[in-house]
């Protein structure tokens, strides 16, 4: 079973290596690393795609990396899509290669580059927000939020994570996570540049 695996690390050489020996030593194999952020204060955030040999628990997993000085398991889930995680640069080249929908496209891709759970494209409509494409996941009924960039937004749902990013012609950009993890700066950062890219990529 895979599992998707968020930790907070000292961003100093040698603390991904000693995070990789305590997951294979707690019976999980490693598919793919990902650095999700730097931070000012000296640390960084990574995702870990991995799976798990046979009886092997994802809390020994989330134990022994714990135990490790400096580190902190920030989020442990299974992850339906498996395989590799999927780049920034692949959906742009996904995106290039389908330039007609290129919106819709990148709605579609949503879930993989970002680890969410769904991806959705609204319109503002005067009462809401009405839906124009979105992944099979994503709820009937989703708010339309004011915004000039890229930006975490609030849910109805206490166990949905959300953001959004503005597309010309009143309309947005949604991803959601259920139950987590947080969606950081650098994701809003990622989010705006691919989503500008769509729309650059749909108009010419």
């Amino acid at each position: 079973m895979p599992f998707l695996l968020r930790v907070e690390l000292p961003d100093i050489p040698g603390s991904l290596g000693r995070v990789a020996s305590a997951i294979g030593e707690a019976g999980g194999d490693i598919e793919a690393i990902e650095i999700v952020e730097h931070r000012q204060d000296g640390t960084a955030v990574d995702d870990v795609l991995l799976e798990t040999t046979p009886g092997t628990m994802p809390d020994s997993i989330v134990s022994a990396c714990s135990a490790l000085d400096g580190v902190r398991v920030l989020f442990i889930s299974r992850y339906a899509a498996g395989g590799n995680l999927f780049l920034d640069l692949e959906a742009v080249e996904d995106l290039t290669a389908h330039p007609e929908t290129a919106l819709d496209r990148l709605v579609d891709l949503l879930p993989a580059t970002f680890r969410a759970d769904w991806g959705a494209r609204v319109r503002h409509n005067g009462d809401g927000a009405e839906r124009l494409h979105a992944t099979s996941a994503a709820p009937d009924t989703l708010a339309w939020h004011e915004l000039d960039k890229a930006a975490r937004v609030p849910s109805a749902d206490e166990n949905n994570v959300l953001a959004a990013a503005p597309l010309p012609g009143d309309e947005l950009v949604l991803i959601g996570r259920r139950g987590g993890p947080d969606i950081l700066d650098s994701e809003l950062a990622r989010l705006g540049h691919l989503v500008a890219l769509a729309v650059s990529i749909s108009t010419t």
